[in-house]
């Protein structure tokens, strides 16, 4: 008599299904944020100039968020399962490849390649994910417990890499990688489903070159100005790289499957979901990568002390993403936002007692307190952006919200990172470009290192504020933009699984998903 009941149950294969998928889910969350603290290690032992610093850091994250779409795509026409095989492989050669790297450009190079393996992971992983629940409910489950592993990744990967780093040599973060994936090839087959969408879309090519080369363009640009000054040459490739970018939205605008569908944006609720996805992630990115700076280069933390002070802030961004759903039903959606952007700009706030001399302290105090309100960003974004949009176009709304939070990652150590780079080479001593390079000349006199040391913290705290004020901002358009009564005007409330069944609708078999762009 309980046929009925159980026709729906997931069983064993589809929870061990679940772990299995997790492992490289955790690792590509990890992989963005693992170099945070084992830069100055890196930086030691290959040298690279100001810009190749920062290309190692976030050409990972570019290369993921401007191809997620792409692949989900690709995905959709010769099958999740067989393409997230095929990520998992060149994940582990990229990861063998970045671990024993002997030059930057080898180290970027290598970098790129995990990127576009990346980029082949997150939709691919959702979509087969979800065939393994059927129920829409416990759907939902699995896919929130994917949504907090890979919130969690980002969130402990500078610890992960800090214990490493004080046991073994940097390349030891990239490593790491390899027995997960291992693992996972040899699970994946017996536990896992091939998943194709009943209907395939055409891959535009001339969408994803302009939308990679504008992008890789601009960000090129501002990053050489900020460590070099101002040129021609720059200024002419940073003009070119903003034309692709304007082409390649004014274009997607009248094509009939454009890769991103930027008609969602007329949305403002969707649109604040979206950008509470970016901004967080690029304040959160940039300011970890400072703050294993600043513990290290200049309190002189070892890396592993520097790992655990890092914990706390981890650990409660882990908890908000599992309890934020209970929160957004005792407060709602609006209430919740704007809860998210006052606790990172308080917490981002909290980093400028900090100074040369100290202040171990104030770092872990705005960790925990930005840390609730990242964790509320993480965990909320995917389901606000759907819920804003009509069923028929979750799927591309849920990729958007994908893709905001890879690009956000990247933007932060690109643009804020920058910022802080520009502050070093106006207030520093003038020596070198950057804080790293500066640290590494011979003869330094001690007053000169306090310079530089003075000049990095000022940077940081720039970053921090303008960080804090942009969030904000958004806070202030949360509040006038999205309605008080959401969840009522969007048949969505908190004990309406709505939303839920929309994410997973949006990725289930047979949907355009992840991807949902065609």
């Amino acid at each position: 008599m309980n046929e009925t009941a159980d026709i729906h149950k997931p069983g064993l294969r589809a929870w061990l299904g679940l772990v299995v998928i997790l492992g490289p889910v955790l690792l590509v969350a990890m992989d963005g944020s693992v170099l945070f603290l084992a830069m100055p290690k890196v930086t030691e032992a290959l040298s690279p100039t100001a810009d190749q610093a920062l290309w190692t850091l976030d050409i990972y994250g570019f290369v993921v968020g401007s191809l997620l779409i792409t692949f989900g795509t690709i995905g959709d026409r010769y099958g999740r399962l067989k393409l997230l095989m095929i990520g998992v492989t060149l994940f582990g050669l990229g990861s063998l490849g970045a671990a024993f790297a002997t030059s930057p450009e080898m180290l970027i190079t290598f970098r790129g390649l995990m990127g576009l393996a990346g980029a082949t992971l997150l939709p691919s992983a959702l979509a087969v994910l979800s065939e393994l629940f059927v129920d829409p409910r416990q759907r939902a489950q699995a896919i929130g417990v994917f949504a907090a592993a890979f919130a969690a990744g980002f969130a402990i990967g500078p610890a992960v890499g800090g214990q490493l780093l004080s046991y073994f040599w940097w390349g030891s973060v990239f490593l790491v990688n390899l027995p997960v994936l291992v693992l996972f090839l040899a699970l994946a087959p017996f536990l896992l489903r091939e998943v194709k969408a009943s209907r395939t879309g055409r891959i535009n090519a001339l969408s994803v070159v302009q939308s990679v080369v504008g992008l890789l363009m601009t960000i090129y640009a501002i990053k050489h100005m900020a460590a070099e000054g101002f040129s021609a040459p720059l200024v002419i490739v940073g003009l070119v790289g903003a034309v692709v970018l304007a082409w390649f939205i004014r274009r997607q605008l009248t094509l009939e499957h454009p890769l991103l569908d930027f008609g969602l944006f007329r949305d403002r609720v969707f649109t604040i979901a979206i950008i509470t996805g970016l901004l967080p992630l690029a304040a959160w990115s940039a300011t970890a990568y400072l703050s294993g700076v600043y513990l290290q280069s200049v309190l002189g933390i070892s890396v592993l002390r520097a790992a655990l002070l890092s914990i706390p802030g981890a650990l409660l961004l882990t908890v908000t993403c599992i309890v934020t759903p209970t929160l957004v039903a005792r407060i709602g959606k609006r209430s919740a936002l704007v809860t998210c952007h006052t606790f990172i700009a308080a917490g981002l706030l909290l980093l400028l007692p900090i100074a040369s001399s100290g202040g171990a302290g104030w770092y872990i105090a705005a960790t925990v307190l930005a840390g609730v309100g990242y964790g509320i960003s993480f965990s909320l974004v995917a389901e606000t952006a759907v819920a804003a949009v009509p069923s028929e176009r979750a799927g591309s709304a849920a990729a958007i919200a994908e893709t905001s939070n890879e690009i956000g990652n990247a933007l932060g150590i690109a643009l804020l990172g920058s910022l802080s780079v520009l502050v070093f080479r106006l207030q520093g001593p003038g020596l070198a470009g950057t804080f790293g390079e500066t640290l590494g000349l011979p003869g330094l006199a001690p007053a000169v290192i306090d310079q530089a040391k003075d000049a990095f913290v000022t940077g940081l705290r720039v970053v921090a504020v303008t960080a804090s004020l942009l969030h904000l901002v958004l806070g202030l358009l949360t509040l006038r933009w999205v309605p008080k009564v959401l969840d009522d005007e969007k048949g969505a409330g908190p004990d309406d699984e709505g939303p839920k069944e929309a994410v997973a609708e949006a990725v289930a078999p047979g949907s355009n998903s992840g991807a949902g762009v065609r």
